[in-house]
């Protein structure tokens, strides 16, 4: 299986790399779609530690350009937008200097909490765009290595274990969304 993805891969390692950021960018910007195959990907391409680095230079990079993104042009909207629902997100909101830094690492470091939630929530507070890129750089750190070593684990397993974690995932996924849904049709 390794060596099928390996084959959509560039054979020059900086363009992958490159390739790489930018689809964390992306994904960043989207605010929506999953990373993890990413990181999939550079574990596959470039090994467990170089991998690592790669994707948290992506996401670093993803978040400080969503965050750019959303403070410019989500601001002239800002009236019309939806504002963040969760007790945390709103304090991120009205919060600034270090209170902020060490809310947005806590937010990042949480897994249950959406990457796209948290840098729109900190584009609409006094936070500064270094103060972000620190503290959001920090925070996924350890998510990002919990991460990669999941994916480095399931990629050392038989291809028919393979198989069945990414079915049981998509089950589980699927589901979630599926009952989700059906909630916010009886509500």
């Amino acid at each position: 299986m390794e060596d099928y993805l390996l084959k959509w891969f560039p054979a020059n390692p900086f363009l992958t790399v490159i390739i790489s950021i930018g689809l964390n960018i992306i994904v960043a910007i989207s605010g929506i779609l999953p990373s993890a195959f990413i990181t999939a990907g550079n574990i596959v391409f470039f090994g467990f530690k170089t991998g690592l680095l790669v994707s948290i230079a992506g996401e670093a990079a993803g978040a400080i350009v969503s965050f750019a993104l959303f403070r410019k042009g989500l601001m002239k909207f800002s009236t019309r937008l939806k504002k963040p629902e969760t007790k945390l997100l709103r304090k991120l909101r009205n919060t600034a200097g270090g209170k902020a830094v060490l809310l947005v690492l806590a937010l990042r470091i949480l897994p249950f909490i959406p990457s796209g939630a948290v840098t729109l929530a900190a584009a609409f507070s006094n936070m500064g765009l270094l103060s972000f890129s620190i503290a959001s750089t920090l925070g996924k750190i350890p998510s990002l290595y919990i991460e990669a070593y999941s994916v480095d684990q399931v990629l050392s397993l038989k291809p028919g274990w393979q198989l069945g974690i990414i079915l049981l995932f998509l089950i589980i996924v699927s589901s979630y969304y599926l009952i989700r849904r059906k909630r916010k049709r009886t509500i």
